[in-house]
């Protein structure tokens, strides 16, 4: 049987839980998800659970916070006066908003709380501070 390795273009079923066992994600149900070993496309951690599987086979990897989408960082999170959003936005707990930085660089950031003058918005991925465990089954290899 062949082994996954470092430019193979592979297939992958997974669950992708918390430690404490919350699911964050699944392809049940969905199509396996595709990528190329050695591309980044995924996280790393993801990536190096992978390389060396078989075709068929099952197994449950556990990816430390580092090598998933890092350690959150408190630089990220910024409270916005809200004079600086449009007045026809409605702003809310859990909204996604994108933000631009000073050299015009495009990225995600969610509001996390807000007052009656500013708003905390965090631009840290969801799953930043995370140790992520995955059920990984290898459909295939293309």
């Amino acid at each position: 049987m062949k082994q996954a390795k470092q430019g193979d273009t592979v297939r992958i079923h997974y669950t992708g839980t918390l430690d404490d066992g919350t699911q964050f994600d699944s392809s049940s149900g969905r199509e396996p998800i595709e990528f190329t070993l050695g591309e980044n496309k995924v996280i790393p951690g993801f990536e190096s659970g992978v390389e060396g599987m078989l075709i068929g086979e099952q197994k449950r990897i556990h990816i430390p916070a580092e090598e998933a989408y890092g350690e959150h960082n408190d630089a990220l999170v910024e409270q916005v006066p809200l004079e600086h959003f449009p007045d026809d936005l409605e702003l809310r707990v859990g909204m996604n908003l994108q933000a631009s930085s000073p050299n015009g660089e495009q990225f995600n950031v969610v509001v996390t709380a807000l007052d009656e003058k500013n708003a905390t918005i965090d631009g840290n991925h969801p799953l930043a501070g995370e140790a992520l465990n995955f059920d990984l089954e290898l459909v295939e290899i293309v």
